[in-house]
C-alpha cells in the first residue's frame, strides 16, 4: 500500500548542498550511551534506523579534541585514527541501507566534563561572579587566548576531515544547547573585549570562522550543517532577534540548518516531555529563521504524528523533519508510514526514560524494547525467528505492559495459541488508571499500539473480567503459563529509607489512601481536605496524585524523603516543569523528610540532620512502595507434582509480579521472556555479546611511557 496523499510531501528527495536526503526524515544526533566506546553496540543501533527508512542518521556529539572529553558522558569522539576506524564501523552500516551519515562535531567548552583529558576548562571569558558554574570538575574555566582559539578551530577542521575520510556524508557543527560556539554567542558567558566579543557579529566570529574553515577543507566532499538553539531559556543564551542575524552572517558555509531550542541549562524546552509541552510547539519559532535562509531546515519539536510532519513541511517553515525520540520508538517509522501501515507505528510516549537511562549505561525505551539490544542480544525491532516448536499452548495471566509484550512476541513467533486474561475488562493493568493522571495522556499510546496488534493477530487472543485461581490455570489447558499479575501499592508506609512500618498507620484507616484507592476505585477525601501526599518512590505517581487532587479542589502538600520533589523527573527533564506546575496550583512541597510517624490530623518527620518536621493534615495519600502480586505464582510452583498432572511444562513470573520497576524494565521483561521462549532456562536471560577489548601492549615498562628505567 503507497502512503497516503497527504504523507506523500514526507517522501520527496530533497538536495542538502552536494548530498541527497532520500526523504523528508533525519534521525538527528542524539545520544546512545555507546559511542565509539562500544561501536558494535553503536552502529548496529545507527543501522536499524537506516534501514527503517530515516534518509539521514546521525552520531551523538563527537567531541574533536581532549579538551572537550566528555567521560563519563557518552561522546563519539573524533580525536584520532583508531576513532576513524570505529567511526567507520558505524557509516558503513548506515551506508547499507541507502541512508546518509551525518556527524556532529562538538566542543563542551566550559560545559565540557575533562575527566580523563584533565585539561582546563575553556571558555569565551572565564568564570565572572554571575555566570552559573560549570557541569564537569569543580574550578574555574580558563578564559580562551587567540592562540587557544586558533587551536580548537584547527581541531574542528583536522576532526571534519577525519569524518570525510570515515565516509560521513554530513558534516554537522554543534552551536547549540550552550556549549562552546553558543557560549561565545551569548553576551551572558561572552565578555570579551576583543574581535571576539562585544556586537552579535563579533561574538559570532568564532563560529562563523570555524563553518568557513569547515567549508574550505571538506565542503565539496560534505554537507555542511550546524545546529543551533534558536531560543534560549533565561538569560545565558541569545534572542530569537539574534538567531535570525546570526543565520544571514553564516548561511553563505552552510547546507542545511538544524533548529533546536533551550540550553543545557533547559533541556526539557528541547527534550521536551509530553506530560507539559504538546507536539510540534517549536514550529512559531522556526517560523522566523524561515524568512532569513532559502536552505533547507531541519526542526525538532517532538515530531509523533505523520499528519503533523506533513503538514510542518507543506507550510515551508522546515523542510526536513528532525526526530531522536520517534526513530528510538519506532525505528522503522519512516518505511511504516510509506507503505501505509499507520496503526502498526509505535509512537513516542514522550515519557522521556530514553534521557534518564543514558548515564546508567543502556539506552531504553518504554515503546521499544530492542533499542540498544540490536548488536548484544540479535533483536530486531521488526522481525522475531519463528518458534522451533510452535504447537505451544500459552496462557499469558495479567494484560499490563509485561503481559501484553510478552503474548504479542511469543504470537509473532508462531506460537499456535496464546490466550491473554485479566481480572480487568480492558488491557493495560496498572498503566491504564495512571494515565489519567494530569498530562499522561500521551501514555496511552502504549496500550493503543498493543491493543491494535493484538486484535491484528489471529494467534492471540484478548479475554478480560476474568479473574484466574490455581485451580483454573490447571484446568486450563495451557502447556507453558506466563504470570504478570502485577503489584499494588503498599498501605504501610514501608519505604527504601526506613525498611519498616510507618507509626501510626492502620489497616484500613479511612484517612489513609493508597494510589489504587485514588486511581482504580475512586475514595476521595472528604472535599475541602488537607492531604498529604508522602512520595518515597520520587517517579511520576506521587506528583500526578498531588497534582490531580490540587486540580479537585483539595488543599494538597507533598513531602518526599528526596532532596527534590519529583527527583526522577529531573533525569526524564520534566522535574521543575512539574515542580512550576504543583506551585501553580498552591501545593506545597517539602523536601529531604523522612515520615517517621503518623496519627489523624498530623504527620510527624525528620530532615536530613534530624530536626522534627510535622504537619497538620486530614488524610495521608502513601506513594511508597510496590510489593509484587506473586501469590498465583507461588500457589502453582508449590505443587509441581498438580502443574505436571495438568500438562503444564513451564511456569514463568515476569514484569512487576516479579520485581516492580519502571515500564520500560518491565516491558523488556516481557519481550525477553517472548524472545528467550526455547532457551534451556527462559526464566533467567541469555548471556549477551560484550564489545571485543584489544589491548596493545608497549614493550618494556608500563610506566614512563614504555620504556626501561
Amino acid at each position: 500500500m503507497p502512503p497516503a496523499d497527504h504523507h506523500k510531501v514526507l517522501f520527496e528527495p530533497i538536495e542538502i548542498g552536494p548530498k541527497t536526503l532520500r526523504n523528508r526524515f533525519y534521525n538527528v544526533p542524539h545520544g546512545t550511551a555507546y559511542g565509539t566506546q562500544r561501536p558494535a553496540t553503536w552502529a548496529a543501533y545507527r543501522a536499524v534506523r537506516a534501514e527503517g527508512g530515516w534518509a539521514a542518521v546521525s552520531t551523538e556529539f563527537s567531541s574533536v579534541g581532549p579538551s572537550s572529553d566528555e567521560v563519563p558522558l557518552h561522546s563519539s569522539d573524533i580525536w584520532d585514527d583508531e576513532d576513524v576506524r570505529r567511526h567507520k564501523l558505524m557509516v558503513d552500516s548506515v551506508h547499507k541501507h541507502g541512508a546518509l551519515a551525518a556527524i556532529e562535531l562538538h566542543h563542551g567548552g566550559a560545559h565540557a566534563m575533562r575527566r580523563l583529558s584533565r585539561e582546563p576548562a575553556l571558555s569565551p571569558s572565564g568564570l565572572a561572579p554571575e555566570l552559573p558554574p560549570p557541569f564537569g570538575p569543580p574550578g574555574t574555566p580558563k578564559a580562551m587566548t587567540r592562540d587557544d582559539i586558533e587551536r580548537v578551530q584547527l581541531d574542528f577542521v583536522a576532526a571534519a576531515l577525519r569524518a570525510r575520510d570515515a565516509g560521513y556524508d554530513v558534516v554537522n557543527v554543534l552551536a547549540g544547547y550552550g556549549y562552546l560556539f553558543a557560549q561565545f554567542l551569548s553576551p551572558f558567558h561572552n565578555h570579551r573585549v576583543d574581535a571576539y566579543g562585544g556586537s552579535l557579529e563579533n561574538r559570532a566570529r568564532f563560529w562563523v570562522e570555524t563553518l568557513a574553515r569547515i567549508r574550505d577543507a571538506v565542503g565539496t566532499d560534505c554537507a555542511i550543517a550546524t545546529r543551533m538553539s534558536v531560543e534560549t531559556q533565561g538569560p545565558w543564551g541569545h534572542t530569537i532577534d539574534e538567531s535570525v542575524a546570526l543565520v544571514g552572517m553564516a548561511d553563505r558555509f552552510v547546507d542545511l540548518w538544524d533548529l533546536n531550542v533551550g540550553s543545557v541549562l533547559d533541556w526539557a524546552s528541547d527534550i521536551s516531555p509530553s506530560r507539559l509541552i504538546p507536539e510540534g510547539s517549536n514550529l512559531p519559532v522556526f517560523e522566523r529563521i524561515r524568512h532569513a535562509t532559502t536552505k533547507p531546515i531541519v526542526g525538532v519539536s517532538r515530531w509523533t504524528s505523520p499528519d503533523l510532519m506533513a503538514q510542518a513541511v507543506r507550510s515551508g517553515v522546515i523542510d526536513i523533519i528532525g526526530s531522536a525520540r520517534q526513530s528510538i520508538a519506532d525505528p522503522f517509522f519512516p518505511q511504516k508510514i510509506h507503505d501505509g501501515r499507520i496503526e502498526d507505528v509505535r509512537e513516542c510516549m514522550g515519557i522521556n526514560l530514553c534521557i534518564s537511562s543514558l548515564d546508567r549505561g543502556n539506552l531504553t525505551c518504554a515503546q521499544n524494547a530492542t533499542a540498544g539490544e540490536e548488536y548484544r542480544r540479535g533483536w530486531h525491532p521488526e522481525r522475531f525467528e519463528p518458534l522451533a516448536r510452535p504447537e505451544v499452548g500459552v496462557l499469558v495471566v495479567g494484560a499490563g505492559p509485561a503481559g501484553m509484550e510478552a503474548a504479542i512476541g511469543l504470537a509473532r513467533r508462531g506460537a499456535e495459541m496464546v490466550h491473554l486474561v485479566d481480572a480487568a475488562e480492558h488491557l493495560g493493568g496498572h498503566l491504564r488508571p495512571a494515565v489519567e493522571l494530569p498530562g499522561l495522556q500521551e501514555w496511552r499510546r502504549f496500550i493503543d499500539h498493543r491493543s491494535i496488534q493484538i486484535d491484528g493477530l489471529p494467534n492471540v487472543q484478548f479475554i478480560g473480567s476474568t479473574r484466574l485461581t490455581a485451580a483454573d490455570v490447571r484446568d486450563y489447558g495451557a502447556s507453558h503459563v506466563i504470570l504478570a499479575t502485577g503489584a499494588r501499592w503498599l498501605s504501610t508506609g514501608v519505604t527504601p529509607q526506613t525498611h519498616g512500618p510507618l507509626e501510626g498507620v492502620a489497616e484500613g484507616a479511612d484517612w489513609i489512601f493508597t494510589p489504587e484507592q485514588i486511581l482504580v476505585h475512586g475514595r476521595r477525601p472528604a472535599l475541602g481536605s488537607r492531604v498529604t501526599v508522602y512520595d518515597a518512590e520520587g517517579i511520576y505517581m506521587g506528583t500526578g496524585i498531588a497534582q490531580l487532587l490540587a486540580d479537585e479542589g483539595f488543599d494538597v502538600c507533598i513531602v518526599t524523603p528526596h532532596d527534590q520533589v519529583g527527583a526522577e523527573g529531573d533525569l526524564t527533564l520534566d522535574g521543575p516543569a512539574v515542580r512550576r506546575s504543583l506551585h501553580r496550583s498552591g501545593v506545597g512541597m517539602h523536601r529531604a523528610i523522612v515520615l517517621t510517624a503518623v496519627e489523624q490530623g498530623r504527620v510527624f518527620g525528620a530532615g536530613e540532620f534530624e530536626e522534627p518536621f510535622s504537619c497538620e493534615t486530614d488524610a495521608l495519600v502513601l506513594v511508597t512502595m510496590r510489593s509484587p502480586l506473586d501469590q498465583l505464582y507461588g500457589e502453582l510452583v508449590d505443587d509441581r507434582a498438580a502443574l505436571t498432572a495438568a500438562g503444564i511444562e513451564a511456569v514463568f513470573c515476569i514484569g512487576d509480579a516479579l520485581s516492580p520497576r519502571p515500564i520500560a524494565e518491565v516491558t523488556f521483561d516481557g519481550h525477553r521472556l517472548a524472545r528467550e521462549f526455547e532457551s534451556p532456562n527462559p526464566a533467567v536471560a541469555l548471556p549477551y555479546k560484550r564489545e571485543p577489548l584489544h589491548l596493545e601492549l608497549p614493550d618494556g615498562d608500563l610506566f614512563l611511557g614504555g620504556r626501561s628505567r
